[in-house]
């Protein structure tokens, strides 16, 4: 932490209902982040939020300054941002030192990099399920037909997820603009996907029921 105090820091001469709702900001970014992003803390999302707030790139000094908190662990959270496509370095000409900023307008560029995570997430553990099938092999015995039927399982699921982005979300390696994308899409289409969405839903609460009542799966048709 910084030896600043309250009275001689970059706050000292701003309205306290400014400095409160900056600071209600950068806290809330910070919780956020820090549970969505592995590797990154709070204090990554709250450099988000004040690259967000500011007018334009901010060096590491100038982070650990306004933020009151070590050089190292900005750097630390600046690689983790950096690595996530969150924020990107530049070093203008004759400048010695680098600076950082968002890659794209907040909060489109921490929406394209929640998917961009749960993509990799999806192939990751759809590689990691048919890593653990091929090291079972054709074991026998109890233990591993009942290892081998939740591998399937998993297996199966993971498929379907990475079918389902492949078909219906864009790999887009970047910022995704929720707001101009929502305002592109006609009312008739939103309302009969909300509609799809809600039966589908209550369908399956349906199926989950009735295989609790029965403890057997349902059978599919043929």
């Amino acid at each position: 932490m910084s030896s600043q105090s309250p009275a001689d820091g970059p706050d000292a001469d701003r309205d306290p209902r400014v400095v409160a709702a900056r600071q209600a900001l950068l806290e809330g970014v910070g919780a956020e982040i820090a549970a969505s992003f592995p590797g990154i803390t709070r204090l990554g999302g709250q450099v988000v939020a004040a690259l967000y707030l500011s007018d334009g790139p901010r060096s590491m000094d100038e982070l650990s300054l306004e933020l009151g908190r070590s050089k190292s662990n900005i750097f630390a959270n600046l690689r983790g941002l950096e690595a996530a496509g969150i924020i990107e370095r530049r070093r203008e000409a004759g400048s010695r030192h680098d600076t950082y900023t968002l890659r794209g307008k907040y909060p489109d560029v921490i929406i394209g990099a929640y998917l961009a995570r749960l993509r990799r997430v999806v192939q990751d553990k759809r590689t990691l399920s048919r890593r653990a099938l091929a090291l079972l092999g054709d074991a026998e015995g109890e233990e591993a037909n009942a290892l081998r039927g939740r591998l399937d399982d998993l297996s199966r699921k993971y498929d379907l997820f990475a079918d389902l982005m492949d078909r219906y979300i864009p790999n887009i390696d970047g910022p995704v603009d929720l707001e101009r994308l929502i305002a592109h899409i006609p009312d008739s289409v939103l309302r009969a996907l909300a509609g799809a969405v809600r039966a589908a839903w209550s369908i399956a609460e349906a199926l989950g029921d009735k295989l609790g009542s029965t403890g057997k799966r349902p059978s599919k048709k043929r």
